[in-house]
């Protein structure tokens, strides 16, 4: 069985995701992070496969501490796959540091929250 922690600042958005990632993925757990200060303890109590994590211009969702965040994760178990979530429509300096991160290999991959339900599962599962 595959496991996915999310980590996003909107637990509806949370919920939301969680439902949709169900809908589209046979064999999954997801498991909803209750904040950021905690998704480094969720992903070494629960050992997922993908820490899907929402970037946000404001503190706790920053750039930086989610990387700070991918450091400590990535310290417990390097096998596991970062993915980052970012409005690409309200931030565009936001959205580079997200592609810039891929580009360096930082990151798995990343998402826009425009694109579509079938495609942000894929992306997911294919992580």
């Amino acid at each position: 069985m595959r496991k996915i922690v999310l980590d996003i600042q909107s637990s509806i958005h949370a919920h939301n995701m969680e439902r949709m990632l169900m809908q589209e993925l046979d064999d999954c757990q997801i498991v909803i992070s209750e904040s950021p200060d905690s998704t480094p303890e969720w992903c070494k109590m629960h050992q997922p496969d993908v820490l899907l994590m929402e970037v946000k211009a404001f503190s706790p969702w920053m750039f930086s501490e989610r990387m700070a965040i991918r450091d400590k994760v990535k310290r417990s178990t390097e096998n596991r796959r970062i993915v980052l979530f970012v409005d690409d429509e309200s931030n565009k300096n936001l959205t580079e540091e997200v592609q810039q991160a891929k580009r360096e290999g930082l990151i798995d991959a990343f998402l826009f929250d425009s694109v579509s339900e079938n495609y942000f599962a894929s992306v997911i599962d294919s992580v």
